[in-house]
């Protein structure tokens, strides 16, 4: 192969990679909104699960839910259409802010890996995520930070 003919295919392999990693990165992207509180709950819309792809109503798996009053964000999976599970993305080892992959929660700073339902699933932490309770009304789903 010349020398000409390599770049070619270098370069068009390239932007080849840069495309996909665009097209893959806005596919996997988290949703963060903002709450609202009202007393001890933050509010945030069950609309917010909703997107349309293809002209299709489909949901998201989680949201995260941010206010500036809030310390840490709260990660809200959605499990049903009734069932949701509020996490503190705070991590129990040292309190490090987790980030979201997914079904998952990792913290960035020693590596403790959490399901989608708070619990551990790599250490080093060894306690469970902070839960709070749902309840949903009038397509507003409350959660209690009491």
């Amino acid at each position: 192969m010349d020398r000409t003919k390599f770049l070619k295919t270098c370069g068009i392999g390239c932007l080849g990679m840069i495309g996909a990693a665009t097209v893959l990165e806005s596919c996997a992207g988290t949703k963060y909104i903002s709450g609202t509180l009202s007393g001890s709950f933050l509010q945030v819309p069950v609309d917010s699960f909703v997107f349309i792809k293809k002209e299709e109503i489909r949901f998201r798996k989680y949201v995260v839910a941010q206010h500036e009053e809030l310390a840490y964000p709260i990660s809200v999976y959605r499990h049903s259409e009734t069932e949701y599970v509020a996490l503190l993305m705070k991590c129990t080892h040292q309190g490090t802010e987790l980030q979201v992959f997914g079904d998952r929660l990792e913290c960035p700073a020693h590596g403790s890996k959490f399901s989608n339902t708070g619990a551990v699933s790599n250490g080093p932490a060894d306690t469970p995520l902070r839960t709070f309770p749902i309840v949903i009304d009038n397509k507003i789903l409350k959660i209690n930070l009491a």
